[in-house]
């Protein structure tokens, strides 16, 4: 069995799971009275697009943002490209035309919101006398953090004038239904993307208390503007959220489904450890290599052969200006672990195609990666230290590239021993 690609089939089974075609028809609302508005918002939100466009039967207008380079042809809906991770001049015009796009409906008109990951930062929208300086310094201080996504965007939403239901809000009294992909652990809707349709569960006390656990440097005005009452988000109770509907129509558990049945149709019993797997990229990536070395010498909790599987998203607290991501910081973690191990395989990557800010999804290790890497005159170890996995595993060939996939359920963590 050609290891590599028999990990990528994995991962392409999972991708297709949350093909946003299929998972669209099947949550389709019905037409209404009046006219039909699609926003969308995420790094697959364009394909998310296409796709409704061939299932849509009726007219349509509609603005959707995704990220620069991940466009898709569509025919009625315009798509604008923004940046990511960190936000720029593009992303805050694009937020302020979604909020105009939305202004202005009755009540016999339907908002559709094609929700997906990386919205968070493809939106700035600095509230009160914010600048979109404070919104970069606020991305920048929270990816730098090591918070989980849940806490990052409980915080972004109490700082915006388009997230934690606003957009939303901005509608009423039309009604919105929301189609979401969910990259976040546990599903919540409210925070894919920090919720803009979505009217926030957790409240400025979460988000205060988030800035203080993790520690998280934020510019003067902004957390002024944060400790003021004028930061509260919509509640979930308020009555102009009455008649909307929220659907989680993709996620990280149906996606690791796939995948399983996919292993075990090549012959490849499969564990599903967790779709909502949070923590250190590297804490984690250290203790999945000691299940790994479990498996591999004691045959034990479970018998070789067999496929590991995992979901979630990790974090990465950032102590030097490495190239690297989460799941390529996991994974050299994971092949300092399992160094010297023959029978180990892993592929780690993101299932929109991303991992961090180079073109790489993610990677691939087994146990000579180490060994490999000293070869190629790269100290594993130190790569590590200086947050540098994208250079580790660029220096032997092992960089997994798919390019953007259309859709954005999180991490993928596939590890295969024989």
């Amino acid at each position: 069995m050609d290891s590599k690609r028999f990990l990528t089939s994995i991962f392409d089974a999972a991708v297709a799971a949350a093909d946003p075609e299929k998972t669209i028809r099947d949550h389709l609302p019905a037409r209404p009275k009046g006219r039909t508005i699609v926003i969308g918002l995420g790094k697959g939100a364009a394909q998310m697009a296409a796709a409704f466009e061939k299932v849509w039967d009726g007219p349509v207008d509609g603005l959707i943002v995704t990220r620069y380079g991940y466009g898709a042809p569509t025919k009625h809906l315009e798509v604008v490209e923004a940046a990511h991770p960190v936000p720029d001049a593009a992303g805050l015009e694009a937020a302020r035309r979604l909020m105009e796009k939305v202004s202005g409906l009755s009540e016999d008109d339907l908002v559709i919101a094609l929700v997906c990951g990386g919205g968070s930062a493809l939106l700035p929208a600095p509230a009160g006398g914010l600048t979109l300086a404070d919104e970069i310094a606020v991305n920048e201080a929270l990816l730098a953090s090591g918070a989980p996504i849940a806490a990052m965007n409980t915080i972004r939403k109490h700082l915006s004038n388009i997230k934690g239901g606003r957009l939303a809000a901005a509608a009423h009294p039309a009604r919105v239904v929301s189609l979401v992909v969910s990259d976040i652990p546990g599903d919540d809707p409210s925070l894919v993307a920090s919720g803009p349709t979505v009217p926030s569960t957790g409240s400025r006390a979460d988000a205060l208390k988030a800035i203080e656990t993790y520690a998280i440097k934020l510019p003067a005005a902004v957390m002024a503007h944060i400790n003021s009452p004028v930061a509260d988000a919509p509640r979930p109770g308020d009555a102009i959220f009455a008649r909307n509907e929220v659907k989680v129509i993709a996620s990280a558990a149906v996606s690791l489904e796939a995948a399983a049945a996919e292993a075990k149709r090549q012959g490849i019993e499969a564990v599903i450890l967790s779709d909502s797997m949070e923590g250190e990229a590297r804490e984690v990536g250290a203790i999945h290599a000691a299940i790994a070395r479990e498996i591999a010498t004691r045959n034990r909790p479970f018998k070789k052969p067999v496929l590991l599987l995992s979901g979630g998203e990790t974090t990465v607290t950032l102590k030097a200006k490495g190239k690297g991501g989460r799941n390529s910081e996991f994974l050299l973690a994971f092949a300092i672990g399992i160094d010297g191990h023959d029978g180990i395989e892993a592929l780690a990557a993101d299932t929109d195609g991303i991992d961090g800010s180079e073109d790489n999804a993610g990677a691939f290790a087994n146990g000579s990666t180490v060994a490999r890497m000293r070869a190629a005159g790269v100290d594993a170890k130190a790569m590590l230290a200086g947050n540098n996995a994208w250079t580790a595993f660029n220096a032997v060939g092992d960089l997994f590239v798919p390019g953007p996939t259309g859709t954005n359920v999180n991490d993928l963590r596939a590890i295969l021993i024989r």
